[in-house]
């Protein structure tokens, strides 16, 4: 079957621009050219204890990430102030943000602290711009969430991060991993224990793995819109009228 052109598809749809909306592009999608390098991983954590089983767990997914041929880097919150208390020039925000930039998917693992993600995990995702200039940190990369409780099992704080994965416009990925009585699940030595908790962790840094190389490459054309070409055709033409007078 003959794809249909642009002008068949505006038949009935006179709102449409036709000079900037595009049918998609299978070859940018499917066969974009492939980066080399390891995929990179940013890893943010929830918790500011010593013995912080958010970090700890979010440290266990480094290592699988790493045995699957990833790189990672992680975020020390500690110091972050709170959003709109200081200002973008801030050493901490600069790191977070630069560190934003840097990764190409996220591991983000929170406690759940009276029901909801804590406010140190909301705090590091609000200094995340969703567009800073012509770059967008988080718009098309892959993310994983994770959490750990401290008593039975629930998912309240993977719900949340998931509404900021998709409002930050980032590509969730389906597994998630929550991990119950956490005080249970790992050894002296902060390493998780063998459990069907860990092997969680594992499928879901494996899927993370998978949609991040699925993914990364093609990220910029998945993430191109029609509202924001419109946009900037907009802004384009009324610069170059005011460039004209």
């Amino acid at each position: 079957m003959q794809r249909g052109s642009v002008s068949d598809t505006r038949i009935g749809l006179p709102n449409l621009d036709a000079t900037l909306f595009q049918q998609p592009d299978k070859e940018r999608l499917l066969t974009p050219e492939r980066a080399t390098h390891a995929p990179r991983f940013l890893l943010l954590y929830g918790s500011l204890r010593e013995r912080s089983y958010s970090r700890l767990a979010a440290e266990e997914a480094a290592r699988i990430l790493r045995a699957l041929g990833g790189e990672t880097r992680f975020f020390n919150p500690s110091g972050l102030p709170l959003v709109d208390d200081a200002g973008d020039d801030h050493p901490k925000v600069k790191e977070l943000r630069e560190l934003a930039q840097w990764t190409e998917g996220m591991v983000w693992c929170s406690p759940e602290r009276h029901g909801a993600m804590t406010g140190l995990m909301k705090t590091q995702i609000d200094w995340i711009p969703l567009s800073s200039g012509a770059v967008r940190p988080t718009q098309g990369k892959t993310l994983a969430v994770m959490q750990v409780s401290g008593g039975s099992q629930s998912f309240n704080a993977v719900n949340q991060m998931r509404v900021l994965g998709r409002w930050m416009r980032m590509l969730t990925i389906p597994n998630q991993s929550s991990v119950a009585k956490a005080y249970q699940e790992f050894d002296e030595t902060g390493r998780m224990k063998l459990s069907a908790y860990y092997d969680r962790i594992v499928d879901v840094m494996e899927e993370l793995m998978k949609f991040t190389l699925l993914t990364r490459d093609a990220a910029p054309y998945l993430v191109d819109r029609y509202s924001e070409r419109k946009e900037s055709a907009e802004a384009l033409s009324k610069r170059m009228k005011q460039e004209s007078i």
